[in-house]
């Protein structure tokens, strides 16, 4: 698609990392693929453009991603944010004119595996409705933030969208004919429904109710209104200009204790949390991102499943732009 070394590395990386990570329906790995494709074609994605600084302060910085790869200007704004967090104890880095930035805790994790904490978030397309409306004005506006811990123990990952789902989920429980739960999502005239079908149209419910409309509200002033990307409603609205706005932080424990006295304290504090007795024996409590982590490692080791529809549509993009693919050509020989 012309992209360079650098970015197709970060976004193939990137839509792997979700493959192993999250559930196909989700709509985060492989599948958003062909997003990238579109756009790039439309050009409302800009492969090679020239990513530049528009502010740069001690421990503050603005990047103008110039309709760039999402997961590239995502991951040079953590990178910026570490390398001022290695200098000041805190970093952060707002992103304006850019595109889908894949999945939040990717890019938080890039801050963690530099033994930092760190946080990244991002506007949406507006899908969900405020609390007490029927109409959307706000996105999923999802979270990523990882605390690395001690040598040999992964990182607490939490990696989260505001919503209680998204309509990604809500297609694949409707091709599968299962009901959803109703706090997912309202018809368009404003109905709870368990059927995704008629959700399809309508507006998404936050987490936790008016709190997570709280977190989605505060989570656009960040990430649209100060960074000087869009907003609410037009953020996503053009396809040749998505104009998302991002921001990365990354958090020096160092700047607070001794390294090795927080990573102490960490391992109390999580032996503590993982030791309260469960209500189901056969479920021990997790830490957030263990599921994840032990998914990825299962496929690593058989494989990533992907659904009947992504592997036609792959197969279709790879003739559209004369790459070989190498699963089965004719249908007939996969499995749903």
């Amino acid at each position: 698609m012309g992209a360079s070394t650098e970015e197709r590395c970060i976004v193939a990386d990137g839509l792997i990392t979700a493959s192993l990570w999250w559930h196909p329906g989700q709509h985060q790995g492989l599948e958003k693929l062909f997003r990238y494709a579109r756009r790039v074609g439309n050009g409302g994605i800009v492969p090679g453009v020239a990513m530049e600084y528009v502010r740069d302060n001690a421990a503050t910085a603005l990047l103008d991603a110039a309709k760039g790869f999402g997961y590239v200007a995502g991951q040079r704004a953590m990178s910026g944010a570490i390398q001022k967090a290695r200098k000041s104890g805190i970093g952060m880095v707002g992103v304006c004119n850019s595109n889908h930035f894949g999945i939040a805790g990717y890019h938080a994790m890039l801050a963690a595996r530099n033994d930092l904490i760190g946080i990244a978030q991002t506007n949406a397309g507006a899908e969900m409705a405020p609390w007490g409306a029927m109409d959307p004005a706000l996105g999923t506006n999802p979270w990523g933030i990882a605390i690395p811990r001690s040598k040999g123990n992964d990182p607490i990952l939490l990696d989260m969208a505001l919503t209680q789902s998204g309509k990604g989920m809500m297609r694949w429980f409707e091709r599968a004919g299962v009901p959803m739960p109703d706090n997912w999502a309202l018809t368009p005239d404003g109905t709870r429904t368990t059927d995704p079908g008629s959700a399809m149209q309508g507006s998404l419910l936050p987490i936790g109710e008016h709190k997570g409309y709280g977190l989605s509200l505060v989570t656009d002033v960040l990430c649209g209104v100060m960074t000087g990307a869009l907003f609410g409603g037009s953020v996503f609205q053009d396809d040749t200009n998505y104009g998302v706005g991002h921001v990365m932080i990354a958090i020096d424990p160092e700047a607070f204790q001794k390294r090795s006295d927080f990573h102490s304290r960490l391992d109390e504090f999580v032996e503590e949390v993982l030791s309260v007795p469960p209500i189901d024996v056969d479920q021990p409590v997790m830490l957030p991102g263990a599921a994840e982590q032990r998914r990825a490692s299962e496929r690593l080791e058989h494989g990533i499943p992907i659904d009947l529809e992504t592997v036609e549509r792959l197969r279709d993009l790879s003739v559209e732009l004369g790459v070989t693919f190498p699963v089965a050509s004719a249908a007939g020989s996969l499995e749903k």
